[in-house]
């Protein structure tokens, strides 16, 4: 490493210092708190050491509000140290790996915790599983224990023999587990929306990790962040992560609502929301009338993530709630690849922003570097919680020491960063190539839309065809679409297949499930 090199990495980590002293993860005028903060960290990890270091830096703080239960950062301590325990006593330590497949509640939560505490890495399973998918991930990860909840019992029928059912119910009391000589970590699974989904390892063993997300957010100890996201999902899971280093209140919303939602904002004076974007559209979609009857003044952040935020959706909700759009793009691979801020949002509708301390955003064609403004490429992202590879083998392409998250984008004159789609959405039609999410985009400003999806169709002549799956909030016909589309771009970015449908198909993190809409022609 050369010295450039050396005074480079220097500056970053004194910039994620400053970051996080002005977040109060950390306080510089309490060193020995900042060894141990970090010495929790690298032993437990983000999410038992989180919870730990703000068990004695704010024990009685509430940290958890599930429905009518109030659980306390002490509480919530010492309740996992005593699963943990339990765990251990029945046989299991560091060398199991334990999954879970609970919907977001204290019971998802302290198993996060007690897992970390007894060093036994951690799978988060999706809660939309089918029992062939379940079974799939349990044997490739090699799952021997199972945090299943109660209204999910029906799927422990179709569970392989070697894999033990875990209760989460242990009083506290009795001695702690000692601290794990190196923390397991947990596996994120990708999003994807057949078969099964890969598996993604990761780690946080320094607490300059969430410089990435204050640096650009203002995140501070001591919010109230209400959680609508689902928790094992990277949108959600890396909020409450931050917010437990920051000894917040989080309040864990479950399955979407969108009048709950609203009232929760009002009832607990939350700071952030964090939520994909349908679910901010079915908040706004609500109405002035209903969203003027709920105090949500308190709001500071709306965190929205896991999706494309179209640019009339962002700007419909600076309009509503004011200038606190914060639309994060990343994906489970890379982690935190660009923030946008309010201010990046109102100067450019749509950007998703540019990069925090710490992280390098760069776009290739093929082995080549793009640098010019409006040139579109592949996004690459460095960062230091980037995996290693999928747990099942592969990974991602590496270019420049950069991780590729498989999206087309492109830079504006300001450095800001656009997202046209994935690079195996791209449409080649009559030779042309055309990504869908500009049209897409423009569609979502259509009055009389409230929805839309785009993908390419075989079509004889041209190779492919554009199809338009449109949820219309009027009436509206095929030819109305097509000459608006035709007035804003040019003719061939046109849907020649316009079709109406009450929704579109997404996932259970709220991305549009393309192989799904082509099952609807």
């Amino acid at each position: 490493m050369n010295i450039s090199t050396l005074a480079h990495t220097a500056r970053t980590s004194l910039r994620q210092i400053r970051v996080m002293q002005r977040a109060g993860i950390i306080d510089l005028r309490n060193p020995p708190q900042v060894v141990r903060t970090a010495a929790t960290m690298r032993a437990y990890g983000p999410i038992a050491g989180g919870i730990r270091t703000s068990a004695r830096r704010t024990p009685d703080r509430i940290a958890l509000i599930d429905g009518d239960r109030r659980i306390s950062y002490r509480e919530l301590d010492a309740r996992t140290d005593a699963i943990a325990a339990h765990w251990h006593a029945a046989g299991f330590d560091r060398t199991h790996t334990i999954g879970v497949l609970c919907p977001d509640g204290a019971r998802l939560v302290e198993t996060m915790a007690a897992a970390a505490k007894l060093g036994a890495r951690l799978v988060l399973l999706n809660t939309g599983f089918g029992a062939a998918q379940l079974r799939d991930v349990l044997a490739r990860e090699q799952v021997r224990a199972l945090v299943l909840d109660p209204g999910l019992a029906a799927l422990a029928d179709d569970l392989p023999g070697d894999v033990t059912l875990l209760e989460v119910d242990a009083s506290p009391g009795g001695e702690p587990l000692p601290a794990p000589a190196e923390q397991a970590g947990f596996v994120l699974l990708t999003g994807g929306t057949t078969g099964t989904p890969k598996g993604a390892p990761r780690r946080v063993e320094s607490p300059l990790a969430a410089a990435q997300f204050v640096d650009r957010v203002p995140l501070r100890r001591g919010q109230t962040v209400l959680l609508c996201a689902p928790l094992f999902h990277g949108t959600a899971l890396s909020q409450f992560i931050v917010s437990l280093n920051l000894g917040s209140t989080i309040v864990l919303h479950g399955r979407f609502d969108a009048a709950r939602a609203l009232s929760q904002i009002a009832e607990h004076r939350a700071d952030m929301v964090v939520l994909v974007p349908t679910m901010l559209r079915r908040i706004l979609d609500l109405g002035p009338e209903v969203l003027s009857t709920n105090d949500t003044t308190s709001l500071r952040i709306i965190f929205t993530a896991g999706a494309a935020l179209p640019s009339s959706l962002g700007t419909r909700a600076i309009e509503a709630f004011g200038p606190v759009i914060y639309n994060f793009y990343g994906c489970t691979e890379t982690g935190t690849a660009t923030i946008a801020t309010p201010q990046d949002w109102i100067a450019a509708p749509g950007t998703v922003g540019k990069a925090p301390v710490g992280i390098t955003v760069a776009l290739y064609d093929g082995d080549t570097l793009v640098t010019e403004p409006g040139t579109v490429g592949t996004v690459h992202v460095g960062n230091a919680i980037a995996i290693a590879g999928y747990s099942g083998g592969g990974g991602k392409q590496i270019r420049g020491g950069l991780m590729s998250t498989g999206d087309l984008g492109h830079f504006d004159t300001g450095g800001r960063l656009f997202i046209d789609g994935r690079d195996d959405d791209m449409i080649i039609s009559g030779g042309e190539n055309v990504f869908p999410g500009e049209i897409e985009d423009l569609l979502y400003k259509h009055p009389a839309i409230t929805e839309a999806a785009v993908i390419g169709v075989p079509d004889e002549e041209f190779g492919q065809r554009l199809a338009a799956f449109v949820v219309a909030a009027t009436e509206l016909d095929a030819d109305t679409v097509r000459a608006y589309v035709k007035t804003h771009l040019a003719r061939f970015k046109a849907p020649r297949d316009v079709l109406f449908v009450e929704e579109l198909p997404r996932t259970p993190t709220g991305k549009i499930d393309r192989r799904g809409l082509a099952a609807l022609r």
